[in-house]
């Protein structure tokens, strides 16, 4: 498990290279908050996790995938991750933070899905300011 990276992994780097390409400026990894956020938009209250499918439990192939030997182990183990992540977005919502997640296997629909909202957020304050985008 210690060759398994914790961040900066592709499908982190390409949700990260489509945001900052559509302007959105961001932080990594601000350990101040519950999780420690892969992704940090401050600016729009939004906090964006990369998933990956096993260690997290996604409902896809490799999510529902689990080792064969020491299987009490691994049960335990991607449980508590489980557990873990539903806390951190419970904390991070009560904070008033809009948390999403992209899972690896959707990292393509699911940074889609987030642009998606991140534009509408940065429209609406646009709008609210009496601001005009050129």
């Amino acid at each position: 498990m210690a060759a398994v990276k914790g961040r900066d992994t592709i499908p982190e780097k390409l949700v990260r290279s489509t945001l900052y390409r559509e302007g959105f400026r961001f932080r990594l990894h601000r350990r101040d908050l519950p999780g420690n956020p892969d992704i940090v938009l401050p600016r729009y209250r939004s906090i964006v996790f990369v998933h990956g499918c096993f260690w997290h439990g996604h409902d896809c192939r490799k999510g529902r995938r689990r080792p064969q030997s020491r299987s009490e182990f691994w049960t335990a183990k991607l449980e508590g991750n489980i557990a873990r992540d539903c806390a951190n977005q419970v904390a991070l919502t009560a904070k008033g933070w809009k948390v999403f997640t992209v899972w690896t296997c959707q990292t393509e629909s699911d940074t889609r899905r987030v642009l998606s909202s991140l534009r509408r957020q940065r429209n609406k304050r646009l709008l609210s300011t009496g601001a005009s985008r050129n």
